[in-house]
């Protein structure tokens, strides 16, 4: 299977699917395979994070995200309830106390093996996977105690209650079953609560005594919940006194009732309106008759409670029709007022943006430039290094066909690898290429670490893959090069206008890019900065903050090592093509790369600097590999893909 990056939009779920971990081991030249785990593997399980919210207003996050673009209308009307009513706990100062009852709701109406606190513990979580589901888990209901497959009748004894309509489904079988038949000592009754010993009748499958059975959904919890949003017209409440006077404009005062929410508290509204009653010649206009029109709120988010009427005898409104309008200006100004009260304060100076672009765009013009004539009209090989193999001779490597080398930063503070960078950094030009993701642990290592690397080894630049990377590095600007890497999402001329504008020396284009835009992206920058194109590699496809050989999202001490060891690791799919996993042990970021690997040639697209990035390759393939790309071929074969040359974004 060739996966399709999700960032184009094309997401199939591939965490949702099962896969195998293999780990392939080299013995004596002689290669055994393992599978050491099975399941839904990298299915994280539903985060949960009413225990953290206090921690996370307190860290200053002012907006909540609730998933459920896939999910049924019941289900986003019962989690914002529950998250609302807690949101408005902690803001409203009280005390913090999380109701089992309200969890158990959540869980009802969705999840995968319970719920996890996805990465927001310091603690290593253990449980942000699910490997036995990958769909809705339900409730715990309990085992099937006897079962008569004639009659089709279940015993059980009941560890939530259970109610006509509540579906359920049993640990062998993936088929939902509606409860339909529902008996207690003989007897046919509507529902059961917990620790009943109840008979379900009507059930045939693969069902066997001592099964576990799970409550997929309550059929009273999603009549609720359908319920609250099918009738749900919630109205703010308001108080209103009218004054209409003889010879004076009429006035409107708004008082907003306390909802003991701070958006709501302390708010009056005064209007004053240019209409003056007049003396009434026959029916003069009455208190019930200016309720009424007052009252009328229609699509408003507000309804009048209660309405005073200060009213002169005798007086007539020649147009009632105005009263609309006060009502109306009245409004208006209180929902301006309540808006008002709930802007986002940022605690940002926003000049810090434009100062620090403009540091960097001033700094290194002139270095750009010099790199941009010398290497614009030269045609270059770059390999990238995603692996290094100890026993390879890296002096082999051909000059003639590799312009330079990048190598990742951790294989630099590991000493069992000094002599292969020695080779490698005496020989070609050598790249320290930056990891994607690095944690705040990682960054102080790097900090303390990278002098001294830089001393040791003969180092050219670096791979800039974040824009973290320009504040990290930026003692070294002045004297090293700078390439963006493709992780930077240079998808088009804004873009890579704004990156060379801060001094890269070159750009790689981004993977998902197709003929078409990589080609109109080039006439327009060829003269300006060197574009670099990856033309063969295993693309990475995700890259996650968990270890499936550790099942972690962190070390821990108990953990086996493999990622330590020299063996080689695979995710395998349900059609059996194999994933290439490779464990960063220094930051617990896995790296999953496409089972295929792309090659294209950059021929028809103009650029003439190349990236090859390589996993597993010899010495000779590597070598063969470039002068292929130096040669504008490109390689066939069921293992190769051209990626997203011919996809349409």
């Amino acid at each position: 299977m060739e996966v399709v990056l999700g960032n184009r939009g094309r997401c199939a779920q591939p965490c949702r699917l099962p896969y195998e971990v293999l780990e392939e081991k080299n013995i004596n030249n002689k290669t055994s395979e393992t599978i050491i785990d099975k399941g839904y593997l990298i299915s994280p399980r539903d985060l949960c994070s009413l225990e953290y919210l206090p921690e996370l207003i307190n860290a200053g996050v002012k907006c909540f995200k609730i998933e459920g673009r896939l999910k049924s209308p019941e289900y986003v009307a019962i989690v914002t309830k529950i998250y609302r009513k807690y949101i408005d706990m902690f803001l409203n100062k009280k005390e913090y106390i999380i109701d089992e009852k309200d969890k158990l709701q959540l869980k009802q109406i969705f999840n995968r093996g319970e719920f996890s606190t996805g990465h927001l513990s310091n603690s290593p979580n253990r449980n942000l996977i699910f490997k036995e589901k990958p769909n809705n888990m339900g409730l715990y209901l309990g085992n099937v105690a006897g079962y008569n497959k004639l009659k089709g009748h279940i015993k059980i004894l009941l560890n939530q209650p259970l109610s006509i309509g509540d579906t359920i489904n049993f640990e062998k079988e993936n088929t939902k079953y509606t409860i339909s038949e529902l008996m207690l000592d003989n007897l046919n009754i509507p529902n059961a609560e917990i620790g009943s010993k109840v008979i379900i009748g009507r059930m045939k499958g693969n069902i066997h005594i001592g099964d576990k059975v799970y409550k997929l959904s309550s059929k009273q919890q999603l009549l609720q919940a359908n319920s609250s949003y099918l009738n749900e017209n919630i109205k703010l409440p308001l108080e209103c006194k009218i004054s209409i006077k003889k010879d004076k404009p009429i006035t409107m005062n708004i008082h907003l009732k306390d909802l003991h929410y701070h958006l709501y508290k302390n708010i009056d509204v005064h209007i004053a309106s240019s209409l003056i009653p007049e003396i009434a010649k026959n029916n003069p206009i009455s208190k019930d008759r200016i309720i009424a029109q007052v009252s009328k709120t229609n699509n408003t988010s507000f309804e009048f409670t209660k309405i005073d009427i200060d009213l002169d005898d005798g007086l007539f409104i020649p147009s009632i029709k105005e009263l609309n309008e006060i009502r109306r200006m009245a409004l208006s100004k209180l929902e301006n007022i309540i808006i008002s009260k709930n802007k986002r304060v940022i605690d940002l100076d926003e000049t810090k943006l434009d100062k620090f672009y403009e540091k960097y765009s001033n700094s290194y013009l002139n270095k750009y430039s010099i790199e941009k004539d010398l290497n614009n009209n030269l045609k270059q090989v770059s390999i990238y290094l995603n692996t290094i193999n100890t026993n390879y001779n890296y002096l082999k490597l051909s000059k003639k066909y590799i312009s330079c080398v990048y190598i990742p930063l951790r294989y630099f503070m590991r000493k069992e690898y000094f002599k292969s960078l020695k080779d490698i950094t005496s020989n070609f030009k050598t790249y320290i290429y930056m990891p994607a993701i690095i944690k705040a642990n990682y960054k102080n290592v790097i900090k303390h670490s990278l002098e001294d690397l830089i001393k040791e080894y003969n180092i050219q630049g670096f791979i800039v893959s974040s824009l973290g990377d320009f504040v990290l590095l930026e003692k070294y600007w002045k004297k090293y090069d700078f390439i963006g890497n493709f992780t930077l999402n240079s998808f088009n001329t804004t873009s890579i206008n704004v990156f060379k504008s801060l001094g890269l020396s070159k750009i790689t284009l981004s993977p998902e890019l197709n003929l078409e835009d990589i080609t109109t992206i080039y006439n327009i920058e060829k003269e300006h900065i060197p574009l670099e194109l990856i033309i063969y590699g295993n693309i990475p496809i995700m890259k996650m903050n968990y270890c499936v050989l550790g099942i972690s999202n962190k070390c821990y001490p108990q953990c086996m090592m493999r990622c330590r060891t020299n063996n080689k690791y695979y995710l395998i799919d349900r059609l059996g093509f194999k994933f290439r996993i490779l464990p960063d042990n220094v930051q617990t970021v896995t790296t999953i790369f496409n089972s295929k690997i792309t090659s294209i040639t950059h021929i028809d697209t103009g650029i003439n600097s190349v990236r090859v990035d390589l996993l597993d390759e010899t010495i000779d393939e590597i070598n063969n590999i470039a002068k292929s790309c130096m040669n504008g071929s490109k390689l066939e074969g069921k293992q190769y893909t051209y990626g997203n040359l011919n996809r349409e974004v």
